[in-house]
Order: C-alpha cells, then structure tokens, then sequence
C-alpha cells in the first residue's frame, strides 16, 4: 500500500469505536485520549478503513508528535509517510517553532529528529516535561523569531500609547474649547445683564 492511497484527516466523534481498540493494543490510557480525540490525526486504506491514528499537540508554539497506534504495523511506515506529511501542514498553518516525540521508530529520525540536547531541553513546554528522552527538530529560529516577536511588541505598545496620548490630546482640546466656550457664554449674558441694568428699557417695545 502506497501514501497515494491514504487519506489522512482529523479524528471525529465517529472514530472512537475503531480507535478505542487501536490505543488499547498499545495499552494508551483511554480515558485521557478519548479527552483529547481533536488532537488525532487519523489515516484510511483505499476502502475507507482506518489503519492508524497519531496525535499531533500544540503548545506554546510547539508540537508534539506522540501516541501512534496502527492496526497492522506492516503498514506503519507508509501511514507514518501520510502522516508527516500533514504533521507538516499543522505545524507550517500554525506557525510551529519545533517539533518534539518521545516515539522510538527510526522513521521519525530519518525525518531529522534528533535526541534534544540539554539546551533543546530548556525550550520543552512545561506540561511536556518528564524524564523520557525526546527527539526534536528545530523548524524555525526560536531566538531569531523570538527577538522579531518582542521588537514587533514594542513597535505596537509605542503605536498604542501615541494613540492614547493623541486620544487624551483629543480630550483636552474639547475640554479647553467647552470652557472657553462657557466662558465667552458667561461673558455675554454679563454683557446684556450690564446694558439691561444701564438702560432698563432697552428691551421695551416702542410707543
């Protein structure tokens, strides 16, 4: 069976009653995957029956390949092969960093994984940690992104607090205006209070 012929899509509701089998083969706990079912990504044969399932997590923009399950492993690595390349696409659509498994199959280190380092360590999302050896790949520059990342913020906070101070501007130009205007308002009702009090007849319609 070639990659041509799989479909690869996301894990459904539907799925669980083939699924459910698939993670106990591999003694998964079910109960915690059956909460996490939208994480899966699952391949089909050409008659539309599943033939896999692996689980693709984000965090903290990194991915997480881990829990593959199959239901004949003579057909593992062809369905690893459709697998990647969606694992791919996830991580290119939502702007993964770095990759990460703890899954053993040579397949993923032909794939350019490799046992993380100490300093790839540091950069494992919290939840993820724990004393199994990962494998990794680096997708993109963490520190070049990150330092991009954190001038574009900066870039943004100075737009937002112009804006603010032009807005507060704005306030005190209306407010300045309102009292001149109040002002000029005073001024002519003490004006006319003054001619009326000078000349009591001014208003008087003529005889």
């Amino acid at each position: 069976m070639t990659p041509s012929t799989h479909r690869v899509r996301r894990a459904t509701v539907e799925d669980l009653g083939s699924l459910k089998p698939l993670w106990s083969s591999m003694n998964y706990p079910l109960a915690d995957l059956e909460k996490r079912l939208t994480e899966f990504q699952i391949v089909e044969d050409a008659t539309g029956k599943i033939i896999g399932a692996i689980g693709f997590q984000m965090a903290e923009r990194h991915g997480r390949i881990h829990s593959e399950a199959f239901s004949d492993f003579a057909f593992a690595e062809s369905a690893r092969n459709a697998f990647w390349g969606r694992v791919q696409n996830l991580a290119s659509n939502h702007g993964i960093l770095r990759l990460w498994t703890q899954e053993n199959a040579p397949f993923w280190r032909q794939r350019g994984l490799q046992a993380a380092d100490a300093e790839a360590l540091k950069r494992i999302p919290e939840a993820w940690k724990n004393d199994n050896p990962w494998l990794t790949l680096r997708l993109k520059d963490e520190d070049a992104i990150g330092s991009i990342e954190k001038e574009l913020a900066m870039m943004l906070q100075a737009e937002k607090d112009r804006t603010a101070q032009a807005i507060e501007t704005g306030k005190k130009i209306k407010m300045f205006a309102m009292l001149l205007g109040l002002i000029l308002a005073m001024f002519v009702i003490a004006a006319i209070t003054y001619l009326l009090m000078k000349n009591p007849g001014a208003l008087s319609p003529n005889k």
